[in-house]
């Protein structure tokens, strides 16, 4: 976005080099937009399924970047909504050739590179779509607050570009901390991650990422989590293709989920296996349209049920999202439709479509 406001100041960098100072460069950037969504559905929960409204969606973020004396640079942002919601916020420490540190708040985190990484015209194929966040969506993000993540300089790994990511968090909680601040008492312990992202020349990029939280009271049917996932998309002149795959085990176990209820992954004991598929097409510099298809399907893994009943039924949550982004210069025109069968893993049938058509302006 174009800067809006340009401030050029002199700041000492006491917390990362005792007594030098860097040169430091704020900026602050800007969006506005108008919204109208309508949503309708017959997933048996009427004063939810239907709906419609007009909205704004307005931001500001606040950026500093600056170089130290010995050439590594620091960079960081905050960002918040009209509602003075603060939404993000981070600071990363890029050390030349060694690499970047970032630690931060709602910013996404190493998973922010994997989750739902098909192409697309506008939104994740899940974004208010009215049947909740996918399991691919949720991969790795306790993982994303409260703790430090590494990311390497690209590097050549038999022709490829690569580049690796590494996180550790102390508690995997997804809790933002302020500077000084610690986490309380939690029935998690240490989070990991790790990724490893893949591109060529030809237009072939892949990616391959998995994370686990230790459980600091393991009790009956309570167990470590892991998610996992890995992507391929190839590129061909206006058109791309991708394909995507994910595994996530919340680690509880411990009762059987109700075939007709919600379920969400930490929550509902089982695992979440989804798959995604997506196909986008740049009709010129201005217009771009896709299709994304995700099949997410829960398993309780209970087997047979309670006392000799049968077997709790997989569900299969079911979103298709139609999309187009039109820009022109600092305004766009974007759009969604999203169809939702089974919202949030519930077997009493149904469904949810949302459209969604955003006018935006940055500056």
């Amino acid at each position: 976005m174009d800067k809006l406001k340009k401030v050029g100041l002199t700041a000492l960098a006491t917390s990362l080099v005792a007594s030098s100072g860097y040169a430091a460069e704020v900026t602050i950037a800007g969006a506005a937009g108008f919204v109208y969504s309508s949503q309708s559905g017959n997933s048996g929960v009427p004063a939810t399924d239907h709906g419609r409204g007009f909205g704004v969606d307005n931001s500001m973020t606040f950026n500093m970047s600056g170089e130290m004396d010995n050439g590594w640079s620091v960079a960081a942002h905050t960002a918040m909504t009209d509602q003075h919601a603060l939404t993000t916020s981070a600071v990363a420490l890029t050390m030349g050739d060694l690499g970047k540190i970032t630690s931060g708040y709602g910013y996404g985190g190493n998973s922010a590179s994997f989750d739902e990484e098909t192409p697309r015209a506008y939104e994740q194929v899940d974004d208010g779509s009215g049947g909740g966040a996918t399991s691919m969506n949720t991969v790795g993000s306790a993982n994303d607050n409260g703790g430090l993540n590494y990311t390497s300089p690209a590097f050549d790994l038999g022709g490829l570009s690569a580049t690796l990511y590494l996180g550790y968090t102390p508690v995997a909680s997804d809790t933002a901390l302020a500077g000084g601040a610690t986490h309380g008492v939690s029935t998690m312990g240490a989070g990991r991650d790790a990724g490893l992202s893949l591109s060529h020349e030809s237009g072939l990029s892949a990616g391959i990422y998995a994370a686990e939280r230790e459980r600091e009271q393991n009790g009956a049917g309570l167990q470590d989590a892991f998610e996992g996932t890995w992507f391929v998309n190839y590129s061909m002149g206006p058109v791309s293709i991708g394909y995507q795959e994910s595994y996530a085990d919340s680690g509880v176990a411990s009762a059987t989920a109700a075939a007709a209820s919600d379920k969400s992954f930490d929550t509902s004991p089982g695992i979440f296996e989804a798959n995604q598929y997506a196909i986008a097409f740049n009709v010129n510099d201005d217009l771009s349209v896709s299709y994304q298809k995700v099949e997410d399907t829960y398993d309780n893994q209970g087997g047979v049920g309670v006392n000799g009943a049968a077997a709790i039924v997989d569900t299969t949550m079911d979103m298709k999202s139609i999309q187009a982004a039109y820009s022109m210069g600092s305004m766009s025109i974007k759009a969604y439709r999203t169809t939702t069968d089974n919202p949030k893993y519930n077997t009493k049938g149904g469904s949810v479509t949302v459209n969604e058509i955003a006018l935006g302006l940055s500056f």
